[in-house]
């Protein structure tokens, strides 16, 4: 998009009262911003939805000369913009009635032939879903997936450090414009985000900063992915707030279930036990419900004779050649492995063209 149309878009963007929704219905309706900032104004007031409080925002000379200015900080941050008509805008994005007409972006972001999903919780997260996370996500890197967060305290930065420790591509989804990062002491984990990923946001850089702006983040952070992963949440709160918003998309939803007593446990048990989540207890768990395989994408032209297997691959390889086919748990009970860390050899061993998946659960040895 040049530069003139994209002045059109960020003065439809900054006209108040019009929303998202409504400006996708004006946009399809005219043909482009632009059109309908060159539309006669009785035409727009028959446009079902257009009032005259909405009209007198829209055409308010204020928003062009807002939008110059933020076209200017555009230029100087090197900030990529993403209109939701173009190409390079978040394909699973797309499909969200309220998602932004225009996002703006920061770093390497490479969304195509990606999955990805959403890691969300509390911002006072206790040692033991920092372990799960960093465990989650250590076996979840062999399928090299795309790991979005919101960049704040607790779950958020815990999944972002934990994806670039895994050399994941990781994206932070920011409350407000590129003019700023919150909270100020996760600033020493920007580069590394830059690096392995980036930043997405619909917000300016002069738009003020408040709570409410949490709460629209919440939905790129669901739109962007197709599941969403609650760990730890209270029985209020903001990630199950972007829980709701991904059922609202027709998305999948897990949540970590925990002790009954437990304050950080509440809200995700809630969410299982309404059926608005799906029980995670490990990555494993994840990979079967969505379906992930990665035999789709490792496709060895000749079965290596000599493969070097560590003793506990080994110990699978000989079960599966004893027994043929077996499922997950009744390899890991076998070997006395946990169910997790069986999950992740056998994702490895896939990886090494040892063994082959099939559907459901099964395994067996090639």
């Amino acid at each position: 998009m040049n530069f003139n149309d994209l002045k059109y878009v960020l003065a439809l963007q900054k006209a108040p009262n019009l929303g998202d929704r409504t400006a996708k219905k004006l946009i399809a309706r005219l043909g482009s911003a632009r059109a309908i900032f060159e539309e006669k104004r009785q035409n727009l007031l028959k446009i079902e939805g257009i009032g005259a409080l909405k009209m007198k925002g829209l055409l308010d000379p204020a928003n062009f000369e807002a939008a110059e200015n933020e076209l200017e900080f555009i230029q100087n941050e090197q900030l990529k913009t993403h209109y939701f008509e173009d190409q390079n805008y978040p394909e699973k994005l797309k499909h969200c009635h309220d998602s932004p007409i225009l996002l703006f972006s920061k770093g390497n972001i490479q969304l195509q032939h990606h999955r990805i999903i959403s890691i969300v919780g509390t911002r006072k997260i206790t040692s033991a879903g920092k372990s799960f996370v960093e465990q989650f996500i250590e076996e979840l890197s062999p399928l090299n997936p795309i790991i979005v967060s919101g960049f704040a305290y607790g779950v958020d930065i815990a999944a972002h450090r934990a994806a670039v420790a895994n050399n994941l591509q990781t994206i932070g989804c920011l409350a407000h414009g590129f003019n700023q990062i919150y909270p100020k002491v996760h600033a020493k984990y920007v580069d590394s985000v830059l690096e392995n990923g980036g930043f997405f946001s619909d917000f300016w850089s002069t738009d003020n900063f408040g709570r409410n702006n949490f709460l629209k983040r919440n939905r790129i952070i669901a739109g962007l992915s197709e599941a969403t992963v609650v760990i730890e949440s209270a029985e209020k709160g903001g990630s199950l707030v972007t829980a709701d918003i991904a059922n609202s998309y027709n998305r999948e939803v897990f949540a970590v279930p925990g002790r009954p007593g437990d304050k950080y446990s509440k809200g995700c048990n809630e969410l299982i036990k309404s059926n608005n989540a799906n029980l995670l207890s490990s990555a494993a768990d994840l990979v079967y419900m969505l379906g992930w395989k990665l035999q789709e994408e490792i496709k060895p032209v000749q079965q290596q004779l000599f493969v070097d297997l560590d003793s506990e691959e080994q110990q699978i390889y000989d079960h599966l050649k004893e027994k043929g086919k077996s499922q997950l748990d009744t390899i890991a009970l076998y070997c006395n492995f946990p169910t997790f860390k069986t999950a992740s050899i056998l994702l490895n061993m896939e990886l090494k063209g040892v063994i082959r998946p099939l559907p459901g659960k099964l395994f067996e040895a090639i």
